[in-house]
């Protein structure tokens, strides 16, 4: 069976028709063309494919795509200026080395995202809570809190 859905996709209004047995990843990676969003492990355990859905981190992988039905969708691929200009999550994450082979950071920045847009003074702690289900496989977990804890200053500073 199939399903017509629509939804905001990165500040864009979007309508398709889709299987019913299809996750939100399937739709946005292999339908949409969004390969931002990893697919890891499949079973909600990596986190590499956390997006935000309605203000909340995500795991796409179990997240049926019907239930994106009149949400608020945001991925990685939304998150630079349209010049270009990066995200100051993205940014801080390419000054301070937490991008290393690059597989786990979408989905890191994403739930860093979802965190500090609730909560833009998160302690430490808190960031490390909030990372909790993301997995990073190059152990760069200090950089990784470290990008967060930067980019934080500057998004409570004005930044995007």
């Amino acid at each position: 069976m199939t399903t017509n859905i629509s939804f905001l996709l990165n500040g864009d209004k979007i309508s398709y028709e889709i299987k019913d047995h299809w996750t939100l990843l399937h739709l946005l990676r292999e339908e949409m063309g969004l390969i931002g969003t990893k697919e890891g492990c499949g079973n909600g355990e990596c986190g590499a494919c956390t997006v935000i859905v309605d203000k909340l981190a995500v795991n796409s992988c179990l997240y049926l795509a019907v239930d994106a039905d009149g949400k608020v969708i945001e991925t990685i691929e939304g998150l630079a200026s349209i010049d270009g200009t990066l995200h100051p999550l993205q940014q801080s994450f390419v000054d301070n080395g937490g991008i290393q082979c690059g597989f786990c950071s979408p989905g890191m920045i994403m739930s860093s995202k979802a965190l500090l847009d609730e909560k833009p003074t998160a302690s430490y702690d808190e960031i490390k809570h909030a990372l909790a289900g993301n997995i990073c496989r190059c152990t760069g977990y200090v950089q990784i809190l470290e990008s967060v804890e930067a980019a934080k200053g500057q998004l409570s500073g004005g930044g995007q």
